[in-house]
C-alpha cells in the first residue's frame, strides 16, 4: 500500500471517531441523537471528507441533516484539532442509504418468502402436528 493512500486511509479513520465521538458525547444538539457514522472517504489531497451518516429512525433524517449542516464549524474545528495538519477537510455529510435498502430488501423478500413458510421448512419432512 502506497504511503498517500495509507495517509488517507488512517485520515479517514480519525476523522469517523472524532466526528462519532462527538456527536455522542459533546453536542447538546436534540437532533443528532441517534445519528451515527457509518464511514468517511477523503480525497487524496485531504482536503474533503465525505461523512456518511444513518439515523435508527428515519423519520428524523432530514432534522439530523440540518443539526449537522449547523455543527459543521464545531466538528471541522474538533477534527483539525485531532488531524494536526496544516489545513483541516472540508467535511460534507452524506446520508447513508444503506440500512434503508436493506430494510426495502428485506421486506421484498418477506413479501415473497412469508414467515410461516420458512416455519413450516424448519420443521422437516414428516407429518403435521
Amino acid at each position: 500500500m502506497s504511503a498517500p493512500r495509507q495517509r488517507q486511509r488512517r485520515a479517514s479513520e480519525a476523522i469517523r471517531e472524532v466526528v462519532g465521538a462527538a456527536l455522542l458525547t459533546e453536542l447538546s444538539d436534540p437532533r443528532l441523537e441517534m445519528v451515527t457514522v457509518t464511514a468517511v472517504e477523503t480525497t487524496p489531497d485531504l482536503g474533503r471528507a465525505k461523512v456518511y451518516w444513518t439515523v435508527l429512525d428515519h423519520a428524523r433524517a432530514d432534522s439530523a441533516a440540518a443539526g449537522l449542516e449547523a455543527a459543521r464549524g464545531v466538528l471541522q474545528g474538533k477534527v483539525g484539532r485531532a488531524l494536526r495538519s496544516r489545513n483541516t477537510p472540508h467535511l460534507v455529510f452524506v446520508r447513508d442509504e444503506l440500512q434503508d435498502q436493506a430494510r426495502r430488501l428485506t421486506a421484498l423478500i418477506d413479501e415473497v418468502a412469508p414467515a410461516d413458510a420458512s416455519d413450516a421448512a424448519d420443521d422437516g419432512p414428516g407429518p403435521p402436528a
